[in-house]
């Protein structure tokens, strides 16, 4: 019995129009936190701080790069779909390692020489 070819299969409807959805919503967090983590908290800018505002960066260029893959038409195959949720999935790790590193810098666990 041969394999099911995932390279041609479709997305079942609605599947593209979800993750679409959840890109969008998560990306527009990432945005919201980091307006009011990089502009408007008070206090100067430690270490851990910046390495927060990287990640937060580097999430928010993952989940735009998941964003355009889910809005190109290949991405209604079963192959370009995985790779599109995996891309997601990775832009979440990295946002949700950002925001402990920055809850973690603002309660200032970890103690940086002040300049």
């Amino acid at each position: 019995m041969a394999e099911s070819d995932d390279s041609q299969t479709p997305i079942p409807a609605g599947y593209r129009s979800g993750i679409i959805t959840a890109i969008t919503v998560v990306l527009g967090f990432s945005f919201l936190f980091l307006r009011s983590w990089a502009f408007e908290l008070p206090g100067e800018w430690t270490v851990s701080g910046a390495v927060a505002a990287t990640l937060l960066l580097c999430a928010i260029a993952l989940e735009l790069t998941a964003l355009w893959r889910a809005l190109q038409l290949k991405d209604e195959r079963v192959a370009e779909y995985k790779l599109t949720l995996r891309w997601f999935l990775a832009s979440i790790v990295v946002l949700l390692t950002s925001l402990i590193l920055a809850a973690l810098s603002y309660a200032e666990v970890f103690k940086e020489p002040r300049a």
